[in-house]
């Protein structure tokens, strides 16, 4: 049996480059996928989101908008290192509970909500967390992806289907193509 993985597109399509995840999970909808996986355009529905993980993941990947000071249109690919307690800026600090805005829930937001239902009910959370990222151009008002986002979607969808079936090894056992990893 194959791992569940959930490939979760996020972002909101009304302010121009932050719909990369959900114009990416389109795209990627789009190819044949291996048993197990699931492509979702959660948009700004992270609440949603956080109670679809409930159903038993092995692995989540994050697409989203992501400024890190790269060049608009660079990908990234995150992995997320396990959060021993509260995320910072979550508001989910001593006796607190995540802040809970359905329109402005950032992936820290979601997964801290995650860790929250899952302690409540029993339910175990991702082993693996990636962020598959984009350097944003433009997150104002306005549908559509600027240029450099939108010619970045395509190497995006590669970069997925790279981490369900990674490409076979040439020759000399190295893969055939790189994915790119930001730490």
């Amino acid at each position: 049996m194959n791992p569940k993985v959930l490939i979760a597109g996020i972002g909101n399509v009304f302010l121009g480059d932050d719909g990369f995840g959900v114009e990416t999970v389109r795209a990627l909808s789009a190819h044949p996928l291996p048993d197990g996986v699931e492509v979702v355009d959660f948009g700004v529905r992270g609440v949603h989101l956080a109670y679809q993980l409930l159903d038993g993941y092995d692995t989540l990947v994050l697409v989203d908008a992501t400024a890190r000071g790269g060049a608009p249109g660079t990908l990234y690919l995150i992995e997320a290192e396990a959060r021993p307690g509260p995320v910072e800026g979550s508001g989910d600090g001593p006796g607190e509970g995540p802040v809970l805005d359905g329109h402005h829930m950032s992936p820290d937001t979601v997964l801290a909500l995650l860790d929250a239902l899952c302690a409540g009910t029993g339910a175990t959370p991702p082993r693996r967390t990636l962020v598959l990222g984009c350097e944003p151009a433009c997150v104002e008002e306005g549908i559509g992806l600027s240029a450099p986002v939108a010619a970045a979607v395509p190497e995006a969808v590669r970069m997925a289907l790279d981490l369900l079936d990674p490409p076979a090894p040439d020759e000399a056992g190295a893969p055939r193509r790189e994915l790119r990893r930001t730490p």
